[in-house]
């Protein structure tokens, strides 16, 4: 079911940085009620190449605590891996209690780049289909909250980061074989995510969409959406003092007896 419907503001580059700031402070203080009370949070980011996941998990991560809030993006699975049960690999890095992890691809893969490429059977898929949302339904029984993002480009945007990307030298890595034959596969694609979310988009665990054509809209949106789902309240903080220092008298060994980083440069 639709979110109930919002008027949308239209915010310059300042105010989105400036409401960026206000939602990472709010996650912040998510995170510390997620310590206070031992919940178990576990957050899926899918989408297509480019979609702005990895943008989007730096925004919520980059002013919160590892330990707390972490972020799990795993690759190709060994061979032991691949003869496990499917959904083993992913347990290993699910929450105890505080902490909230972001899966960057999940396991749906099965459903997507598995399915698409060939790298899985017939069979192997439809099990994955059909359990999927058992799986899911497990983890909230546990009490682990299951909350799933599907980043949504279009195919204009799509090839315009994709140029982009090419001729970056910083962001050419972020460009794979995998990632280019997916592009040249858009349909398959685009058929495998509706069938996907056919049978796992769930009344207990639904795919939230999130329009990406937009990085910046795309993680306003996404972040707000987040702090939505989980019902928190600010947790009193103890004053910190800072204790005496001490006062014994102490000789800095010279700086010719160690080893030093160039001073290369010097900023105002």
């Amino acid at each position: 079911m639709d979110e109930p419907a919002v008027e949308p503001v239209t915010l310059s580059r300042k105010k989105y940085e400036k409401k960026l700031k206000k939602l990472q402070v709010e996650l912040v203080r998510l995170q510390e009620w997620i310590k206070k009370e031992g919940l178990r949070v576990v957050v899926l980011f899918e989408g297509r190449d480019t979609a702005g996941k990895g943008g989007v998990i730096k925004r919520i991560t980059e002013r919160t605590s590892p330990r707390v809030i972490r972020t799990v993006a795993l690759t190709t699975p060994t061979d032991r891996e691949k003869t496990q049960w499917y959904f083993q690999r992913y347990v290993s890095h699910l929450p105890a209690a505080g902490e909230m992890v972001l899966f960057d691809r999940s396991w749906y893969n099965r459903a997507g780049v598995e399915k698409v490429m060939g790298f899985c059977t017939d069979d192997e898929y439809h099990e994955f289909i059909r359990t999927a949302p058992v799986f899911e339904r497990m983890l909230q029984t546990s009490g682990i909250i299951v909350i799933k993002y599907w980043l949504s480009v279009s195919d204009e945007e799509q090839e315009r980061r994709f140029k982009k990307r090419i001729k970056d030298p910083m962001k050419q890595w972020k460009l794979s074989p995998m990632d280019l034959e997916a592009r040249a596969r858009w349909v398959d694609y685009a058929e495998a995510k509706d069938e996907m979310f056919a049978y796992t988009d769930t009344a207990e665990t639904p795919w939230n969409v999130v329009e990406a054509d937009s990085k910046r809209t795309a993680r306003l949106n996404l972040i707000s959406h987040l702090l939505d789902q989980i019902p928190y309240e600010k947790v009193k903080q103890q004053k910190i003092k800072l204790p005496p220092s001490q006062k014994r008298e102490y000789v800095r060994p010279p700086a010719d007896s160690q080893h030093y980083v160039p001073t290369r440069y010097l900023v105002d």
